[in-house]
């Protein structure tokens, strides 16, 4: 499939899956802008090289957070793709604090485009976390937060250096607006 057209109908399929939700945040944008981020990341990364990562990281929740199943994305685009984002999948019938521990254990074992996607979506939540905390969440949740991403960062590092960059200084800044409150 060519690339152009890959992408553009990744984009699509996540918009028209992602369509009603928002993000947590105070902001509550539109969810498809963190899947555009994270696209754009991992495009900046390979510099345009692996369409099919960047596929991937406009399509990395549709498996965990809509009726999507891992044989309709295989079928909507190809079993790489599909393999990559059920990677980076959490199993949602685990409660929160299992699914974050084993995020933490499992990222040095993950492959290396799955490690750089893993950390485009750290860096992403994290610059939503500074720019737009949900309301509901303490200062104290939202450092917590922060550690944990940078525990799960640990485990992907080795693959990527500017990609490492952008979530340290993500987590960096995250750090930063919260001490200021």
């Amino acid at each position: 499939m060519d690339e152009v057209l890959l992408l553009t109908r990744a984009f699509s399929f996540a918009a028209r899956k992602h369509a009603h939700q928002r993000r947590k945040g105070a902001n509550a944008e539109p969810y498809v802008n963190h899947l555009a981020e994270v696209a754009h990341m991992l495009a900046v990364a390979v510099q345009g090289r692996d369409a099919n990562l960047v596929a991937a990281g406009l399509l990395h929740d549709v498996l965990e957070d809509t009726e999507t199943t891992r044989d309709e994305l295989a079928a909507a685009f190809n079993d790489d793709i599909a393999a990559l984002v059920g990677e980076v999948t959490d199993d949602k019938s685990l409660p929160d604090q299992e699914r974050k521990r084993l995020q933490v254990e499992r990222a040095p074992h993950k492959t290396d485009r799955a490690k750089m996607l893993k950390l485009a979506d750290k860096t992403s939540n994290l610059r939503d976390l500074a720019a737009s905390p949900p309301a509901s969440w303490s200062t104290k949740r939202r450092l917590a937060y922060v550690r944990w991403g940078r525990d799960v960062a640990a485990g992907l590092r080795g693959v990527h250096p500017w990609l490492e960059g952008q979530f340290d200084a993500a987590a960096a800044r995250a750090e930063q607006v919260l001490a200021e409150k």
